[in-house]
């Protein structure tokens, strides 16, 4: 590599370059990987066409199955169970910035594929909060009336929610599940959590590329308060 930058150091350029070998390395590992998973074979057919309940066109809320969550032209159906109880004050905060994160982005997601996010709460719970933190343009389903957190890993046998991210192929008149964040549910290394969901998480990925790192205790500050849009950032 002939790439420097102003003032570096030899040693400096010694272990960057080494540090380069492995981020290649890794860049085809995750390309490789993304390979392998899309050629996954088909899973499970779904148990049942899940109802779940949505808030419809006038605002009140309406029932709908799975098999409606599947736009014409796309395929594709992309869950993901946000930590969120009804016996819960606050969602997670992990869930939260988590979901924050996406922004616009779940626009052009939603260009390609299916996407919607699910919780165990009643639906105005669901929609109050949405509506504080700005989550606009994604579907935000209650799972309050059926199994499907259960069935597919977004609760814990012992009754505690977790984060699980899934996906859903329809072919024909059937939907498979596809691939499920069974991270989640894999032992952990030594310091890790089991980071399922780091794949598609910005504030994570974002501090790895710091010297602090993400960290081993460190808590996103979620201000639950403060409604959408926060206040303007202040520039020293």
């Amino acid at each position: 590599m002939s790439i420097t930058f102003p003032g570096e150091s030899t040693d400096y350029r010694t272990a960057r370059n080494a540090l380069l070998e492995r981020e290649i390395g890794l860049r085809r590992e995750i390309a490789a990987v993304a390979e392998q998973r899309s050629k996954l074979p088909a899973g499970g057919i779904i148990p049942q066409n899940y109802v779940f309940e949505q808030e419809g066109a006038s605002g009140v809320p309406v029932s709908v199955k799975m098999s409606q969550l599947f736009q014409p032209g796309k395929d594709t159906l992309a869950i993901y169970s946000f930590m969120f109880m009804p016996d819960m004050e606050q969602p997670c905060p992990g869930c939260t910035g988590l979901i924050d994160s996406l922004g616009r982005t779940v626009e052009y997601i939603r260009d390609r594929i299916n996407f919607a996010f699910v919780a165990d709460s009643p639906l105005p719970r669901i929609l109050n909060l949405a509506r504080k933190r700005g989550w606009y343009g994604t579907p935000l389903l209650s799972t309050a009336g059926n199994t499907y957190n259960r069935d597919y890993h977004g609760l814990h046998p012992d009754g505690f929610a977790l984060p699980m991210f899934n996906v859903f192929q329809r072919t024909g008149d059937e939907i498979h599940h596809f691939w499920g964040a069974e991270l989640l549910y894999a032992p952990s290394d030594p310091g890790m959590d089991s980071r399922s969901n780091d794949m598609w998480d910005a504030l994570w990925n974002i501090l790895d590329l710091t010297p602090e790192g993400r960290g081993t205790d460190w808590d996103a500050p979620i201000d639950f308060e403060t409604p959408y849009p926060p206040a303007k950032l202040q520039l020293a």
